[in-house]
């Protein structure tokens, strides 16, 4: 087996002890190339290369981000349609950001030396597993994407790249858009089949459950999404405090059932459409994108091989 290491070094808990280790670890079951990135859309591109010379095997080390690089450029040829989809490399996880959403999804074990293990245990015994993904706008995401108040706090959270990306620097975001939103609070028409169209003012678009964690708590805003199942959507159409601190609480519950009148939710759709009757910030796997009027989701069943 061919495989190639993608490592981030600036994950924020990627060591150079790590990478050896477990690009040593590696290098005893596969024929093992390393990358080390240094720019931003590099892993896309060492993937992009893996994919079209017939690589077995692509392990990303690092965060979300470094994952969702290596996805997109895994899938790049697919041009963003899902039938185009073809024979890929596999996917391997070795976790090395701060909040390994994806990983974490996956059952890998956020201690990188542990995830290392399972990654080996799982090659030895050739166990592996199909995902799902989303597709938005051309960009694939693994856990989550969206419009408004969270791409609103993304945004603020990559401003500060320079520091280290904690739970406490993600609330400080999510309170000062809250009152201070960068792009105002367009209206949004969502879209989705055999419905009526929705109103609201923020909407999250989910892969998976849970979406994201606060430190070690989980958030859960569709508990009945999954990589086997379609799209997860959780739109408020009222953001007042009273409205926000409900569906929060819910959200940190162990065995959460949001419910409010605000809220619109679905756990399994094929598409979503939304309209923003302004420019609104727009995210993927916790990145900005950019602004967005018009985004289309996709659920895409099956969509890639995975090492776990």
């Amino acid at each position: 087996m061919r495989a190639i290491l993608v490592v981030n070094p600036q994950a924020t808990s990627t060591t150079a002890g790590g990478r050896d280790v477990l690009a040593h670890a590696l290098a005893s079951q596969v024929k093992l190339d390393v990358v080390e990135t240094d720019y931003r859309g590099h892993a896309m591109a060492v993937a992009r290369s893996a994919a079209r010379d017939g690589i077995d095997l692509v392990v990303a080390h690092g965060g979300d981000g470094t994952v969702n690089e290596v996805v997109n450029g895994l899938l790049a040829d697919a041009d963003g349609d899902p039938s185009e989809i073809g024979q890929v490399p596999a996917l391997g996880v070795v976790p090395g950001g701060s909040a390994n959403v994806f990983a974490r999804a996956l059952g890998i074990s956020a201690d990188s030396f542990e995830a290392t293990h399972q990654l080996l245990n799982a090659l030895e015994n050739d166990r592996s597993r199909r995902v799902g993904l989303g597709l938005a706008d051309g960009h694939w995401f693994t856990f989550n994407s969206g419009l408004g108040w969270d791409a609103d706090v993304v945004g603020r959270v990559a401003k500060r790249r320079g520091k280290q990306t904690t739970a406490g620097l993600y609330m400080r975001a999510a309170v000062r858009s809250y009152f201070r939103p960068p792009l105002g609070r367009p209206a949004l028409t969502i879209r989705i089949p055999g419905e009526d169209p929705i109103e609201a003012l923020t909407a999250f678009v989910s892969n998976t459950d849970p979406w994201s964690y606060l430190g070690e708590r989980a958030i859960h805003l569709n508990p009945g999404c999954s990589f086997e199942t379609g799209l997860g959507l959780f739109a408020l159409s009222g953001l007042r405090l009273p409205t926000v601190f409900k569906h929060v609480r819910q959200a940190l519950a162990t065995k959460s059932n949001q419910r409010g009148r605000r809220l619109v939710r679905h756990d399994d759709l094929p598409v979503i459409r939304i309209d923003a009757a302004e420019p609104v910030n727009f995210q993927v796997d916790g990145d900005l994108v950019g602004q967005r009027t018009r985004v289309e989701f996709f659920s895409v069943p099956d969509a890639l091989t995975v090492i776990v």
